[in-house]
């Protein structure tokens, strides 16, 4: 079974990103998806030949990750952009923040800073489904880092390409961007 790029184009117009931002980011998600769709298909084949002892499918096998991570986180980041409401104060969501954080305003707080430090990556609100903490995490690259056992639940785009065609060097300008555009029922429908 194949991965098919979703369409994200009702993004297109949002206020705080460019549509040449936005048209480039689709063009590098759908290459995720393509190149995830590539290796699978390379590793089964592989498989069925009985080369899974040689270099190449070791260095596939690991190459997934980045590629797969890279669509799903993606897809994401997508699906949590788009909204044009604040979060609502009275929601499983907000009162989940409020006991794990203190506040909504020290978890904000607390997300924004990690999205502000300097490096390249993912910023991830994630559950923890053992018991239930939400816990901001860096994330620096694709395929690492990822906490096990754990749900994402709001994520943000910190590589160059989300943000410099339209910010430059200004990541807290895009930050600021990026939370008056979250789609916080989306992201509530995240929580377990």
């Amino acid at each position: 079974m194949s991965y098919t790029a979703k369409d994200y184009s009702k993004l297109i117009g949002m206020g705080g990103f460019s549509d040449a931002l936005f048209k480039n980011h689709f063009t590098l998600y759908q290459g995720y998806v393509t190149n995830t769709n590539k290796v699978l298909d390379t590793l089964d084949q592989m498989l069925k030949d009985g080369k899974t002892g040689t270099p190449e499918y070791a260095e596939l096998k690991r190459r997934l990750g980045w590629e797969f991570n890279g669509m799903r986180l993606h897809e994401y980041y997508f699906e949590n952009l788009g909204g044009k409401a604040a979060i609502d104060k009275n929601g499983q969501l907000a009162k989940k923040i409020a006991e794990d954080f203190g506040s909504y305003e020290i978890w904000e707080r607390d997300f924004k800073a990690t999205g502000a430090m300097r490096g390249i990556g993912w910023i991830v609100l994630y559950q923890d489904i053992t018991n239930g903490r939400l816990i901001n995490f860096w994330i620096n690259e694709h395929d690492v880092s990822h906490p096990a056992g754990c749900n994402p639940v709001l994520i943000m785009d910190v590589f160059e390409h989300a943000f410099m065609l339209d910010y430059g060097l200004k990541r807290a300008d895009y930050i600021e961007a990026f939370f008056k555009n979250i789609d916080w029922n989306v992201v509530e429908g995240r929580i377990k």
